[in-house]
C-alpha cells in the first residue's frame, strides 16, 4: 500500500476512534436507533475507497460521517492539515471552513481552526483573506495569538509590506526569537534602501539605526550606512564604518571593497587606499582584495609591481578568479604567439567563471552569481555569503 494511502488509512482509524470515544457513554444510555449501522456503512464505504486508492472519495465519506465534538476536532484539524501538506489547499480550506462553521466549538477551538484556515489561505495564495483572519487573532494572549502574530509577520514579508511587518513584531517576540531579530533588521534595511535610492538621507539614517537596534550584527545595515555617508559627501565617515566590518563578519569583505575604493577616490588618497588594501590582504586572503589592490597599482602606472603582487599571492593561495586576472595582466605586455596562447587561456577561465556561482547560502546550500540578502530558496535572511576557496575568493 503506498505511503499516502497508509496515512489516510491511519486517519480513518483515528476518525472512527474519535467518534467511538465521543459517543460511547451516550450510546450506552440512549442508543439512537440506526445510528451505529448507518455510521458503520459509511466507514466501510470509506475504507473501500482507501483500498481502491481513492483517498479523495474516502475523505469526503469520512467528513460526512463523523460528528464534530471535543473528541474529534483534533482529527478534523489534522485532516485539513494533511490536505494542505499535499498541496491541496482548496480541500484543506473546505475541511477547516466546515469545522469553523460549527456553533459547538469553544472560543479557543474556534481560534485554533481560524489559524489553520489562515494557513490554508496563505498556502493557496489568498493573502488578503489570510490577513483578515490573522488580524482578528493577534490580540489573543495565548499560544494561538503568538502563532498568529508570527504568521502575520511572515505574510507581510511575502507581500514586501516591510513597515507593517515591523509594526506587527512586539518587543516580547524580539526577545524570544533570534531569527525574528535578524528579519526585523532586514525589514528596516529594505525600507532604508528605498529611501537611499531617492536620496532621502535623514529617513534612511533613522531606519538604519532602527535596523542596528534590532540586530547589532547586521552586516547589511553597516554597508548601507557606509553608502549613505559616501553619497551624502562624508567619505571619511564611510571609510571609518567600512573598516569596522571585518570585525563583524570578515566573509563580507569582498562585498564592501568597491564602496571603500570609491570613498578613497573621492578623497583623492591613493596611497592611503593602497595601504588599507595591503593591510586587509595581510589579514584576510581574499582574491577580491588582491585584485582591487593590483588594479589601483596598475592604474597608477605601477604595472610590474601589480604583477609581482598577484604572482606572490597566487603562490600561497590560488583561485580561478586570481588566475583569470593574472592572465589579463600578462596580456597587457604580451605580443604575437604568446598573446594568442594567453587569449586562449583567458577564454577558458572566463567560461569557467561564467558558470561558477559566487555566493552560497550557508543554511540550504543555494548558490548564485549575485548576493541576495534573503535566500530565494529557504527564505533565511543574511545567510548568503561569498564563496571562499579555489572556485571563489
Amino acid at each position: 500500500m503506498p505511503l499516502e494511502i497508509l496515512l489516510f488509512a491511519l486517519l480513518f482509524l483515528a476518525l472512527a476512534l474519535g467518534w467511538w470515544l465521543g459517543r460511547k457513554e451516550r450510546r450506552r444510555l440512549t442508543p439512537p436507533p440506526g445510528t451505529l449501522g448507518e455510521l458503520s456503512h459509511d466507514y466501510f464505504v470509506g475504507l473501500n475507497y482507501l483500498l481502491n486508492e481513492q483517498p479523495d472519495e474516502a475523505i469526503e465519506t469520512f467528513i460526512k460521517a463523523l460528528e464534530v465534538n471535543s473528541d474529534t476536532i483534533e482529527t478534523h484539524i489534522a485532516l485539513g492539515n494533511l490536505f494542505r501538506s499535499r498541496g491541496e489547499s482548496d480541500k484543506a480550506v473546505r475541511v477547516h471552513q466546515n469545522l469553523f462553521a460549527r456553533p459547538s466549538l469553544t472560543k479557543e477551538q474556534a481560534a485554533r481552526v481560524q489559524l489553520e484556515l489562515a494557513r490554508d489561505f496563505m498556502a493557496a495564495g489568498l493573502l488578503d483573506r489570510a490577513e483578515r483572519l490573522l488580524s482578528e487573532l493577534t490580540g489573543l494572549n495565548n499560544a494561538t495569538g503568538k502563532a498568529s502574530q508570527l504568521l502575520l509577520v511572515d505574510l507581510y514579508e511575502r507581500e514586501k509590506e516591510w513597515q507593517k511587518a515591523i509594526h506587527t513584531i512586539s518587543p516580547s517576540m524580539l526577545k524570544e526569537n533570534h531569527h525574528l531579530k535578524k528579519a526585523a533588521a532586514h525589514y528596516a534595511c529594505e525600507l532604508a534602501a528605498i529611501q537611499l535610492g531617492q536620496k532621502n538621507f535623514a529617513p534612511a539614517r533613522k531606519l538604519l539605526k532602527q535596523a542596528t537596534a534590532f540586530d547589532a550584527a547586521c552586516i547589511r545595515a553597516t554597508l548601507l550606512m557606509a553608502q549613505l555617508e559616501l553619497q551624502s559627501g562624508s567619505a571619511k565617515a564611510a571609510i571609518r564604518i567600512l573598516l569596522r566590518l571585518p570585525e563583524q563578519d570578515p566573509n563580507y569583505i569582498p562585498v564592501m571593497l568597491q564602496t571603500l575604493v570609491d570613498a578613497y577616490q573621492l578623497l583623492d588618497q591613493p596611497k592611503e587606499l593602497v595601504s588599507t588594501l595591503e593591510k586587509l590582504l595581510a589579514e584576510h586572503n581574499y582574491t577580491s582584495v588582491m585584485i582591487h589592490l593590483a588594479e589601483v597599482l596598475r592604474k597608477k602606472g605601477r604595472h610590474q609591481e601589480a604583477l609581482e603582487k598577484v604572482d606572490h599571492y597566487m603562490l600561497r593561495q590560488g583561485s580561478l578568479k586570481g588566475v583569470d586576472y593574472l592572465i589579463n595582466l600578462y596580456l597587457d605586455q604580451a605580443r604575437g604567439d604568446e598573446r594568442a596562447h594567453l587569449l586562449t587561456l583567458r577564454n577558458l577561465t572566463s567560461q569557467l567563471l561564467e558558470k561558477k556561482p559566487e555566493h552560497q547560502c550557508n543554511n540550504c546550500g543555494f548558490a548564485s552569481k549575485q548576493l541576495y540578502w534573503q535566500c530565494p530558496k529557504c527564505r533565511e535572511w543574511g545567510s548568503i555569503k561569498p564563496i571562499i576557496g579555489v572556485e571563489g575568493e
